[in-house]
């Protein structure tokens, strides 16, 4: 009955949220911080991650296809299928979960236990739309740039780590990456990242929006968004893949 209670409570709490906005150009000035603070911070991290695994996923095909029966393109096209389909909206969506996830649980966590948010209602402000949407509006508006940068650094990363590998050129690699590219697996993983997005903040946001007590209970709240919007990453995943791939 918890779980039902709580699926309740969010989708109250997104209703809220949605339905009765303050003045626009509010929004606008809180939708700006919150993309520096949300989505531009974390361009340096998505870079150097996306780097460094694009050159890992290289060199795993290098060692495991280096067989005469195997073209040595399927390297770059490994490596860019890979990307687009799963590391770069999946498994980096897994990592904002932890980076931004937390920070949204843990912001609006210490305002309800210091009270703001009572004084924001006080004051006759819708609170939830106040607080969260903006934070909704930016990563959403972010998740597809971090993508794009995340594909975009992972295949650098494949191009320096590919040749120092010594079994494939250059010309070899990025004749891989434009071999039989498929523009629906972009489109297919744009709607998981803005899917994505959503909920690494709305879920989150619901978690501190509703934590009761001190800086302990705050601590917890940041680390039960972490793993519940890890669970619903995953379980979207599988259930978008099913729907989008038929």
């Amino acid at each position: 009955m918890k779980v039902f209670n709580e699926i309740g409570s969010y989708f109250l709490l997104m209703y809220r949220v949605f339905s009765r906005p303050e003045k626009k150009q509010i929004y606008w000035r809180q939708v700006l911080l919150e993309i520096e603070k949300l989505g531009i911070h974390s361009l340096g991290i998505v870079a150097i991650i996306s780097v460094f695994m694009g050159g890992i996923i290289t060199l795993q095909l290098t060692y495991n296809m280096t067989s005469p029966l195997m073209p040595i393109y399927l390297i770059g096209l490994g490596n860019r299928d890979t990307l687009i389909l799963e590391f770069s909206c999946t498994i980096l969506s897994l990592m904002l979960a932890g980076k931004v996830g937390s920070n949204i649980a843990s912001e609006i966590g210490s305002m309800r236990v210091t009270e703001q948010i009572d004084s924001l209602e006080l004051m006759g402000v819708n609170s939830a739309s106040f607080l969260i949407l903006p934070k909704i509006a930016a990563v959403v508006f972010m998740s597809p740039i971090l993508f794009i940068l995340s594909v975009f650094c992972g295949i650098i990363g494949g191009l320096i780590a590919g040749p120092l590998s010594g079994v494939l050129t250059i010309a070899e690699y990025v004749g891989g990456i434009r071999s039989f590219f498929v523009s629906y697996y972009v489109t297919f993983s744009m709607i998981k990242t803005l899917v994505f997005g959503f909920l690494i903040a709305t879920v989150p946001a619901f978690n501190g929006y509703y934590v009761q007590g001190g800086a302990l209970e705050v601590g917890k709240a940041s680390t039960r968004s972490v793993v519940n919007t890890s669970i619903l990453i995953l379980f979207f995943d599988l259930v978008l893949t099913q729907l989008l791939f038929k």
